[in-house]
């Protein structure tokens, strides 16, 4: 045996300890059942939230771009991979989002780690949540920029980072909705600090767009907020159904900023872009949820029965807002046998442990989506409590 597989080996061993290992389930479907490892079950996991993934016009709009396009792009954005489909999507997610200027990105990751490393440098200081993604974290790494980070939603202490910050250029970057909290980002409050310390500010929109807001426009559309000195980042593969991500602002604020990431954003320029197909197939999507607003208003009615019926059992949901809903259990061990005895009895909730969440918060962390009927959130809600109680 090799140093390194001894290592690795006794690392693995560490995280099975631990409670911390991971395993990749195999899994079939994307709306109200999934198949993990063979067995069927009422899906509490997908952010699929408006099961747009499978909806037939979507697949419709895919179908007929591939007889047109083809399946792949063949190159990067910056060659010959800018396809008609690509403009009309970054048109379309303006339009939605109202704002003037939108680029895609290939992923939320890809998004998020080349704006914040295209935009901020080693004379920059970046201002952020502690409970921001990852991959927020790893582009404010990959800046080199001077990171400051502000406990959970205290817009206090963020004002008191910034009035002693002496840097040429001041990022405060956040989620707009937490993706393993549900809770939305004290947003105006942000938006008003940095204005008066003059710092760009990023929202990675990631969980709201689409989900949230009286038109699905996302945090900002359910905050009320008006705003445009803000730049948001958004995915296409969670409440919109389909793959990618975009950033997107108004031409007055952020006009030269977008055209200055296309320039430089690494993740932007030296990969290989989306599928044309996955382009059309984005652009109805997102029609479809201008045309059938009630798949939100049910997803919000779905969001707020469960979480009165878990409380109402002394399950502890946290600041929960939104259609993410933890139930903190603590411990690591505890939290995956509880998952485990879920998926025995037809729900499948996956188990959250750090470091994806602070040490001793592990926890089920439940989706919901706009398909989910009544019963099957009585039947989550009993099988919780005879699970963990």
């Amino acid at each position: 045996m090799t140093f390194f597989d001894d290592h690795y080996d006794k690392e693995l061993e560490r995280l099975g300890n631990e409670g911390l290992l991971r395993t990749l389930p195999i899994s079939f479907g994307t709306d109200r059942f999934v198949e993990i490892n063979g067995t069927k079950a009422l899906n509490f996991c997908s952010n699929n939230y408006l099961n747009l993934a499978n909806h037939p016009e979507v697949v419709k709009a895919a179908k007929s771009a591939i007889d047109k396009y083809g399946v792949g792009s063949g190159a990067s954005r910056l060659v010959t991979g800018t396809f008609e489909p690509h403009i009309k999507l970054e048109e379309k997610i303006s339009e939605f989002k109202g704002t003037d200027t939108t680029l895609l990105f290939n992923s939320g990751y890809h998004a998020n780690v080349g704006v914040i490393s295209a935009l901020a440098d080693r004379e920059s200081e970046i201002f952020m949540d502690k409970l921001n993604h990852a991959s927020l974290i790893d582009g404010a790494i990959l800046s080199r920029a001077n990171i400051k980070r502000y406990p959970h939603k205290d817009f206090e202490k963020l004002e008191e980072m910034l009035k002693a910050s002496t840097a040429k250029k001041k990022f405060v970057v956040t989620d707009g909705v937490f993706s393993m909290d549900g809770d939305f980002s004290p947003l105006n409050d942000i938006l008003y600090i940095s204005n008066k310390y003059d710092a760009m500010v990023i929202v990675d929109d990631a969980h709201g767009t689409g989900a949230t807001g009286k038109y699905g426009k996302g945090t900002l559309d359910a905050l009320n907020i008006k705003a445009k000195n803000v730049l948001q980042i958004g995915t296409l593969g969670k409440a919109i159904g389909t793959f990618g991500a975009f950033v997107t602002g108004h031409s007055e604020f952020t006009g030269s900023v977008i055209e200055y990431i296309k320039n430089t954003s690494r993740s932007f320029i030296y990969t290989t872009s989306l599928p044309p197909a996955l382009c059309q197939a984005t652009i109805r999507a997102i029609e479809l949820i201008d045309e059938e607003p009630e798949r939100r208003g049910k997803l919000w009615d779905n969001s707020m029965y469960l979480k009165d019926a878990l409380k109402t059992e002394g399950f502890d949901t946290g600041d929960s807002e939104t259609q993410i809903i933890p139930i903190i259990v603590g411990d690591n061990d505890i939290t995956v046998k509880a998952k485990e005895k879920l998926l025995e009895e037809g729900i499948f909730v996956q188990a959250i442990r750090p470091p994806t969440v602070p040490k001793g918060s592990a926890r089920l962390r439940i989706t919901l989506m706009s398909e989910h009927k009544r019963e099957d959130l009585d039947k989550l809600a009993d099988t919780l409590k005879k699970v963990l109680k």
